[in-house]
């Protein structure tokens, strides 16, 4: 489904991120797996794509620094090629109410969430109008629509991208690059692992279908996005949430 296209995922070495990249392989993509810190991890997930036949890489860099972030996809484009596929996934979260929120947990998680987007797309956008092919696909979160106590910044962050995926998508269709969004709901990753446990089942409750969703159900939705069988679905955001929110 995806042969012959390389797909960088950001945020790659665990969660959605590591789901994303294995399915990506499995279609036929040469799959590029950001991090930042994990490399034991992220070299998991090389590993694992190559025990399949597939081809992948690790790029170490910080999303959330423009310069590395420049250097980094000029440095792909030599080494490995034009990137096809985008999934904006890198993420994380600041937990604290508002009014104790500090000023460096609302910047980073804006920087780390919200502006890499946009320092990775602009980085990799040039390959994509050449080719006059792309898949740019970012993934959101359910709090962008329904907020959250306590998550003001990751709430923000992740409403943005919504709006930057409306904007950009109808800058880019004229040259055959779509542009989407996931928007994810309680999913059982290490990041929701670490809620307390009256956090969680107060989530379970609220979920019509009764549990928490899995990485790869993201990830197949994402493949999805990234073939020609979506080549006439741009603009959209995609909720993925068992019913928790239907929009």
């Amino acid at each position: 489904m995806l042969e012959g296209r390389i797909a960088l995922v950001t945020g790659a070495s665990r969660g959605i991120g590591r789901a994303i990249a294995i399915e990506l392989a499995k279609a036929g993509a040469e799959v590029i797996i950001n991090y930042l810190g994990s490399e034991a991890k992220a070299q998991e997930v090389k590993e694992q794509i190559i025990s399949m036949g597939k081809k992948a890489h690790l790029a170490p860099f910080d999303v959330s620094n423009f310069e590395e972030v420049k250097d980094a996809i000029k440095d792909l484009e030599k080494k490995v090629g034009t990137i096809h596929i985008l999934v904006n996934n890198a993420g994380i979260t600041r937990d604290q109410l508002f009014l104790r929120m500090k000023e460096e947990d609302w910047e980073v998680v804006l920087r780390t969430n919200l502006f890499s987007a946009f320092y990775v797309t602009q980085g990799v956008l040039p390959m994509m109008l050449k080719a006059r092919w792309g898949r740019i696909i970012n993934i959101s979160s359910v709090v962008a629509f329904t907020g959250n106590p306590g998550q003001v910044n990751y709430a923000s962050a992740k409403a943005g991208l919504i709006g930057f995926t409306k904007a950009l998508s109808l800058e880019v269709a004229s040259r055959n690059i779509t542009v989407n969004a996931i928007a994810p709901g309680y999913i059982a990753t290490d990041m929701t692992e670490k809620l307390p446990e009256g956090v969680k089942e107060a989530f379970l409750r609220e979920i019509p279908l009764k549990r928490a969703g899995l990485p790869e159900e993201v990830a197949h939705l994402t493949v999805f996005l990234a073939s020609d069988l979506a080549s006439y679905i741009t603009g959209a955001v995609f909720h993925i949430n068992g019913g928790l929110y239907r929009g």
